[in-house]
């Protein structure tokens, strides 16, 4: 059951994934989808400003364990949502403060769903767009439900699944966002100076996969189970961290194919996951210390002979919560630099030539350094 989540967000994003593949060779012309307003993309933007706010905040409710800080749903103690008394949620208990303020977030990220599911029906003249903002309004209800039913039910392993679904939900409005923005459309008709292989595909699209897979173990280990056996629990941990390190790797590696592609919207992107793989190793460690004190390993660390276990105060659980968000932040660019290489591959057909490559990183003249910078919309010149 604890990988249930795991294989519902797998479907909702394969699903969309499907969509967006099937449909990229019959989209319509560029000055018909100029004509779409951009008020679509702005409410995808917005949604994905909202959902990783969202994500700190349920964060912030498992590592305080404040998931049944409010023991009645949908309402807050008898309470409409909208109507409980805000002096005695805002003055009140912090678990109840952070779980009541989960709540009203996700009804927010709700409303936003359903306008932007009115605006596509309304502005956007692809359908399959706006059948993909129907699925982040399912997509959003049924993490909902899941929330309630954690709630009602008082099942851990339904909060492990729902805090699978979350990143996999935010990978996906991200994914949208790129989908409906102006740069998506401007690729339609461009000959750039990259051309994507398969082989390029499928390291980009393990990205996504290994941190999804990491963020699974992750909660795994959150939401521990009273009957899980430490063995269990010790292999998890070692799978853990073993991916982390891997998926640090492939960052790299990935990095490396296209560090000099000529489209900073694909190079940029990827250099920042090699960063942030970095970061949540980091708070990674952090985490593991705040929970169960400094591991044997790092015991030539200074002040960690005498470091003591206690309560977590707000910095540790800041630390913690972090580890969580930062995953999902991983999850969410991974996907964005992987729909934008399809979109390449799509325009731009054949695969990268590691030639012309190294005649880009021989040739250091300003003239064809600034072409190399040059954005894929904007075709090179000779």
């Amino acid at each position: 059951m604890s990988w249930a989540g795991w294989l519902l967000s797998i479907y909702f994003v394969g699903t969309a994934i499907k969509v967006v593949e099937r449909n990229m060779a019959s989209e319509s012309t560029l000055a018909e989808q100029k004509a779409s307003g951009q008020l679509v993309h702005r409410l995808c933007l917005l949604l994905v400003c909202l959902v990783w706010p969202l994500i700190w905040v349920g964060g912030l409710v498992t590592t305080y364990d404040a998931g049944m800080a409010v023991p009645d749903w949908p309402g807050t103690y008898g309470y409409n949502l909208f109507l409980y008394p805000y002096k005695t949620w805002l003055l009140g208990p912090f678990d109840l403060f952070i779980e009541h303020g989960h709540r009203l977030l996700g009804a927010v990220v709700g409303l936003v769903a359903i306008s932007l599911v009115i605006s596509a029906h309304f502005k956007e003249s692809r359908r399959w767009v706006f059948v993909l903002t129907l699925g982040l309004l399912v997509a959003v209800i049924t993490q909902g439900l899941l929330g309630g039913l954690r709630v009602v039910l008082g099942d851990r392993t339904l909060a492990m699944v729902h805090g699978c679904f979350g990143p996999a939900f935010f990978a996906l409005c991200a994914a949208t966002a790129v989908i409906t923005s102006r740069r998506w459309n401007e690729y339609l008709g461009r000959q750039g100076v990259i051309r994507v292989g398969s082989g390029l595909v499928m390291l980009f699209a393990a990205i996504p996969a290994l941190s999804y897979t990491q963020l699974v173990l992750g909660a795994q280990l959150r939401h521990v189970q009273p009957n899980a056996s430490p063995g269990i629990f010790a292999m998890i941990v070692a799978t853990h961290v073993i991916m982390a390190f891997l998926l640090w790797f492939l960052t790299a590696v990935a990095w490396l194919k296209i560090r000099r592609c000529g489209d900073l919207t694909l190079s940029r992107p990827a250099g920042l996951l090699i960063g942030l793989v970095a970061v949540q190793i980091a708070l990674g460690v952090g985490t593991w210390v705040v929970n169960y004190g400094w591991p044997s390993i790092l015991a030539w660390v200074p002040g960690s002979a005498g470091f003591l276990v206690r309560a977590k105060g707000f910095s540790d659980s800041i630390i913690v919560t972090s580890h969580v968000a930062t995953g999902s932040l991983i999850l969410a660019v991974s996907v964005v630099v992987w729909i934008r290489l399809l979109r390449v591959r799509h325009c731009c057909k054949g695969t990268i030539d590691p030639a012309a490559t190294e005649r880009e990183d021989a040739d250091s003249s300003p003239k064809n350094e600034q072409k190399t910078n040059v954005s894929l919309l904007e075709p090179v010149i000779a």
